[in-house]
């Protein structure tokens, strides 16, 4: 693997006059998520892949699972070909593998093969021919799409081409030239030609693919190849063969329910009280078999059956992970959902539904490499939840053929615990079987489980039966459907479809909702099908904002793709049931499931005579239930001893809190080692100095009320702390002519996706500039603040309209690779050179080579927040199952940056649901420098822990924009002073104790660190700790460690930028009224006009200059982020064409673009701008003559 540059000294010829050739393929890149080596060089056997494929592991899966079913006439011993993808490849590596096997087992031409594995969008495209349409619907019945953010680019010898994603996330221009030639690249000026010679300037659009042929030397377009691919077979005649539920429903005896009317006991109720709940549950006890409490049902089910939606909760989740719980917590909260983080993006599912499909074909698949009318014998579903009606009719089906076989998932409570595996491997030998006795559809249910019955996991049963029978390539025979009375939340039915299955019934869900209508606490005018509809409407919406976290479209790609990591699972249970997935610190066996099986079991059917559901309160903290981190009593001793500056209260709080986090956390199944040699407290680094490496979480003004923003602001500037403004923008006389002793401007200025109040005078007053990838307590969404929120003030500080609700979207629109975030980086550094550039990250597997990635994108300064951050509002699946521990994502990042010899060049920040000494301590031994605080500062300013932040509720006048509320705030600057300087007191008894002077000395020592040693909790002495405990410096010793100490290398001396701040300083000085500046322009010149901008924003703020005080008239093709954040007063001309983000964060200045004068092509037709054009511009204007590429002018503000 070489650089660009490097490859002509080593490859001489390519420098010979006579090396000729009539294509060339190359492919430069970041290696980001997988670590370079010589096999994952591009192109490889047929393409070049600039992008991620987000579904990859289902795909492998379903490749492997095809080999059951396939046979070609092309290749006599096709098993000598298997495994079709090979193992270990990356992405690309795994996509070429299938791409060439089509082509050469399946004899399909390459473009065809292309088009089958990366689809257009069209399942909503209701301009789409209908021949196209279903040649792609076909094609889905043969193979599910491969999806994810891709510029791919191929050749045969004589096709070479290019096909661009659904979403059009990567960028792709290409030049045709009067020669006949024609270049396309990811951006314009990487060929130099004179422009007379250009015929055609244009991209590729999302879906669609450019084709050359090299024999008959001509481009064939998109419409052209597709049409002809589309006519080769008669598609639409063979997708008559497809089966749908309506056609089912018909031909079976199964009766629709009559929707007889009901009568509600007396008036109707806002929800369940324990008096109900005792009623409907003395009558079945299969409530607490299950699992559910009042909780469940209160906060989760009731909501989406009313309102068609998640509901939303706030405050982070702050009870214990599954692994350490003590209440029988369901298999399914062992599962952190994934996220796209930098090197993919997460979509945006409500306002990109176009590209969005749950549609689903399901049951025996066909020989992929035959193309026939038998890849469309499948059952089409709309969407994966099944209802009652429906699931009878299927389970009786023998329409055209078909037969369903029912396998039980129970199991006698004689057996005792040991049944359990038993179970699992009769399930997986009876599905197997019934592959291979030729039933298309089987359905796993638990329909049997009582008193004398004990449920296996649905999970579990799923997981062990989907891999059971890809080993034994039965399953592509076959389709898994369940019935189940366990699932019923969003992450349950994510879980299920990740883990392979078809279609879900949650019967107890229906069944449930009937009795809740019956006590009068839903209205009885809630019909069993509308009862139904609302709950699948509300699961869609669920299940599509998962899948979008993600960056995925298609539930047909999700399905199978495993996308989670397990926390606290034993690797016996992996490799079993959920083969492929990182569990990191093993956990529980099969026999601690079995026990925890049989203990809901025996609560539920126990003789004592119990009529009272359990409520273990695993939301909010209830006595006696789940434990929390923030518990009543710990919240006192926090407000006693910052209010009052007790130490002893600052004790009892230490105390509670540790015994809090031994319950919840995975720190807390850490201790330290003590040091034979402690030294004493007046040698180690003083208080003062500890209080700087401390910061303020990212909470918006809007998600909390100005006094409790300026206050946080005050404290950290006294102690020399910093502050964050969030995503919110912050008012220019909170950092213009500050008093020093009341310094209200927060240091940290957050770049969220909807680059809320993001000027060039917000970011030329910042010490740090943090581009927000993710957020702690919902990774992979956007933020939202509800329009009630939205006064006069907060619209105006974020540029937008009071009243009016405000979502900042999953991705931002200019980041879709890590190339994009580097380009972001270094946009920032132009526009304040003296701030130190942050990027914040969420805890998940593999993030420590997304940090390093990161940190070759140049970022100095990194943030990993763990699953358990808080939130202003978001929806509870991701609240309580998204992003992993600080604890895993902290170890893996100082070890992947160790290992790359990166950690100098970059200072780590730990946060989550930090509050004490020991947590900052563990978090420093194993690997971070800084440390954010959220949740503790305010508690320390009144918070009371109510979870009603989204509500605008807060009774203690900091979540909350109502006046009358914010009149009861009463913190103040001192009381968060005092609980810092308490707790950096603690931390210097720890280091004491631990025979460390420095805090730097503390950094990354994993020795310091065992395994706590008197644990009571038996399953926590399942977990094994080893990897967060590795020492980085053994894996590569003598490595400089010190954060920050190297710096990063921007290379801004080289900037146009410079020539250009000479020249017209007299206009910035005042000296002149203005300045006529002639210039030429390359695409090597990225942010042009930022760092002009930055000083004219220090001297004159958002007002900026008078118009035209600074006329710039250049030539050529500017390089990306062209005039973004650019000042008031600079009016920019450019004669050529530009590539992405031209005019990003614009802040009054002009920009204006036309055609080279010589070039003859009709304007109109050619593309003269990239991607996401003015993406978060505030004011100015701009003009361009001729197309821009996509997303343009997404703007978010008023």
């Amino acid at each position: 693997q070489f650089t660009s540059d490097q490859l002509w000294r080593y490859f001489t010829d390519l420098k010979s006059p006579d090396f000729d050739t009539y294509l060339a393929l190359v492919h430069t890149r970041f290696s980001t998520n997988t670590f370079p080596s010589w096999e994952r060089a591009h192109p490889l056997r047929m393409l070049a892949h600039n992008g991620e494929i987000n579904t990859l592991r289902g795909n492998v899966n379903l490749m492997k699972a095809r080999e059951g079913v396939m046979h070609s006439p092309y290749v006599k011993d096709l098993k000598s070909l298997y495994p079709v993808v090979e193992p270990n490849l990356s992405d690309s590596g795994s996509l070429d593998c299938v791409l060439e096997f089509l082509v050469m087992a399946g004899k399909r031409d390459l473009p065809e093969a292309v088009m089958t594995m990366v689809p257009e969008a069209w399942q909503n495209d209701r301009t789409m021919p209908d021949e196209k349409r279903d040649f792609y619907h076909w094609a889905a019945c043969a193979m599910e799409p491969w999806d994810g953010p891709a510029l791919l680019t191929f050749t045969d010898g004589r096709y070479i081409g290019a096909i661009l994603d659904r979403n059009g996330l990567r960028p792709s221009r290409f030049y045709v030239l009067k020669d006949n030639i024609m270049v396309m690249a990811s951006e314009v000026g990487v060929y130099d030609t004179d422009p007379a010679n250009v015929a055609l300037k244009s991209r590729l659009k999302p879906g669609r693919m450019l084709l050359v042929d090299t024999q008959e030397k001509r481009i064939i377009q998109d419409v052209e190849l597709k049409m002809r691919i589309a006519k080769s077979r008669p598609h639409s005649d063979w997708l008559k063969e497809e089966i749908t539920m309506e056609e089912l429903r018909a031909a079976s005896s199964v009766v629709p329910e009559s929707p007889a009317a009901v009568v509600a006991n007396g008036e109707m109720k806002e929800e369940l009280t324990e008096h109900d709940m005792t009623r409907i549950w003395g009558g079945d006890r299969r409530i607490s078999l299950f699992g559910y409490s009042i909780e469940t049902i209160n906060m989760l089910l009731l909501p989406m059956i009313r309102t068609k939606k998640e509901a939303l909760g706030s405050m982070g989740n702050d009870a214990p992970l599954a692994c350490l719980s003590q209440f029988q917590p369901l298999p399914y909260e062992y599962f952190k959902q994934l996220f796209a983080q930098v090197t993919n993006p997460p979509i945006d599912p409500f306002r990109e539904k176009i590209v969005m499909s749950l549609m689903c074909p399901i049951g025996p698949e066909q020989n992929i490499l035959q193309p026939s009318a038998k890849q469309c014998h499948r059952l089409m579903l709309p969407q994966p939840i099944i209802s009652l009606r429906d699931l009878k009719v299927l389970k009786k089906n023998t329409h055209r053929g078909w037969k369903t076989k029912e396998i039980d998932v129970t199991f006698a409570k004689e057996e005792g615990p040991e049944g359990l595996e038993k179970t699992l491997n009769r399930v997986c030998d009876e599905a197997a079987q019934a592959a291979r006795d030729g039933y298309q559809l089987i359905v796993l249910s638990d329909r049997k489980a009582g008193a004398n019955r004990v449920p296996v996991s649905m999970l579990l049963a799923l997981g062990a039966t989907h891999h059971h029978l890809i080993e034994e390539r039965q399953r592509m025979k076959v389709g898994l459907i369940l019935e189940t009375g366990e699932a019923r939340e969003v992450h349950h039915v994510c879980v299920l479809l990740g883990y392979g299955a078809d279609g879900i019934c949650p019967f107890f869900v229906f069944e449930m909702a009937k009795s809740l209508r019956e006590e009068g606490v839903l209205e009885p005018a809630l019909t069993d099908e509308v009862l139904y509809k609302n709950y699948s409407e509300a699961m869609e919406r669920g299940i599509s904002k998962v899948m979008a976290k993600m960056g995925i479209s298609t539930l047909q790609s999700y399905k199978g793709a495993q996308i989670f990591e397990a926390v606290g699972l034993a690797e016996e249970v992996i490799n079993k049931c959920f083969k492929g997935t990182p569990s990191r610190i093993g956990g529980v066996t099969f026999k601690v499931l079995a026990k925890e099986a049989y203990e809901r079991h025996h609560l539920a059917y126990s003789d004592k005579d119990m009529l009272v559901l359990r409520n273990p309160g695993l939301y909010h903290w209830r006595q006696g239930g789940e434990k929390h981190i923030n518990d009543p009593v710990s919240l006192a001793n926090l407000q006693e001893a910052a209010v009052n500056k007790s130490t002893n209260a600052y004790d009892r709080f230490r105390e509670s809190t540790l015994d809090s986090v031994r319950d919840c956390t995975i720190r807390g199944q850490l201790e330290f080692v003590p040091s034979d040699n402690p030294v004493d407290i007046s040698e180690v680094e003083p208080a003062s100095e500890i209080v700087k490496r401390f910061a303020t979480g990212a909470m918006s003004f809007g998600s909390i009320s100005l006094e409790a923003h300026q206050t946080l602001a005050v404290a950290m500037n006294k102690v020399g702390g910093k502050s964050n403004t969030g995503e919110g923008g912050e008012n220019p006389d909170r950092y213009l002519n500050q008093d020093p002793d009341f310094n209200r401007r927060s240091a940290i200025k957050q770049v969220a996706s909807g680059r809320f109040g993001v000027t060039i005078s917000y970011l030329a007053n910042s010490d740090d500039l943090q581009i927000k990838m993710a957020q702690g307590a919902k990774p992979g969404e956007g933020g939202e603040l509800p329009g009630y929120k939205v006064t006069e003030d907060i619209a105006k500080t974020r540029h937008s309209v009071a009243g009016v609700g405000l979502i900042s979207p999953p991705p931002h629109h200019d980041i879709y690779s890590i190339e994009d975030l580097a380009e972001l980086i270094y946009d920032l550094k132009c526009a304040n050179p003296n701030a130190r550039i942050s990027v914040k990250l969420v805890s998940e597997v593999g993030v420590g080579v997304v940090a390093s990635g990161v940190a070759k994108g140049k970022a100095e300064h990194i943030v990993i927040s763990g699953h358990d951050g808080g939130t202003g509002a978001s929806s509870w699946t991701g609240i309580k199952s998204a992003g992993l521990p600080w604890e895993l994502g902290i170890a893996e990042t100082h070890q992947v940056l160790v290992l790359n010899n990166l950690r100098s060049r970059v200072i780590v920040q730990a946060d989550g649901q930090i509050r004490t000494g020991f947590d900052v301590v563990v978090a420093a031994l194993l690997g971070a420098d800084e440390f954010g605080f959220s949740t503790a500062p305010l508690i320390v300013m009144g918070c009371t822990m109510m979870r009603k932040c989204h509500l605008n509720t807060c009774p203690v006048g900091i979540a909350t924009q109502d006046p009358e509320l914010r009149k009861k705030f009463a913190g103040k600057p001192e009381h968060v002073i005092n609980y810092l300087f308490m707790l950096a007191e603690e931390i210097r008894g720890h280091m004491a104790s631990l025979g460390i002077r420095k805090f730097q000395d503390l950094i990354g020592r994993t020795d310091l660190l065992r395994t706590y040693e008197n644990n009571s909790n038996p399953k926590a002495k399942l977990l094994n700790l080893g990897l967060i405990l590795k020492n980085a410096l053994h894996m590569r010793p003598g490595v400089n460690i010190v954060g920050g100490s190297e710096r990063q290398d921007f290379q801004l001396e080289k900037r146009l930028d410079n020539k250009l701040i000479e020249l017209a300083q007299p206009v910035i000085d005042g000296k002149q009224p203005n300045i006529n500046i002639d210039m030429e322009i390359n695409n090597e010149c990225r942010a042009f006009a930022s760092t002009l901008s930055y000083h004219i924003a220090k001297k004159y703020g958002d007002e900026g200059l008078p118009d035209h005080s600074i006329n710039i008239n250049l030539k050529g093709s500017a390089g990306q982020s062209f005039c973004a954040f650019m000042s008031k007063g600079v009016h920019v001309t450019l004669e050529g064409d530009a590539n992405d983000y031209v005019g990003k964060g614009l802040s009054g200045g002009e920009i204006v673009i036309y055609p080279p004068k010589t070039s003859d092509f009709d304007t109109i037709t050619n593309v003269i701008v990239g991607n996401v054009c003015l993406y978060g511009a505030t004011s100015g204007k701009a003009f361009f003559r001729g197309i821009a590429a996509e997303r343009f002018s997404v703007r978010n503000s008023g």
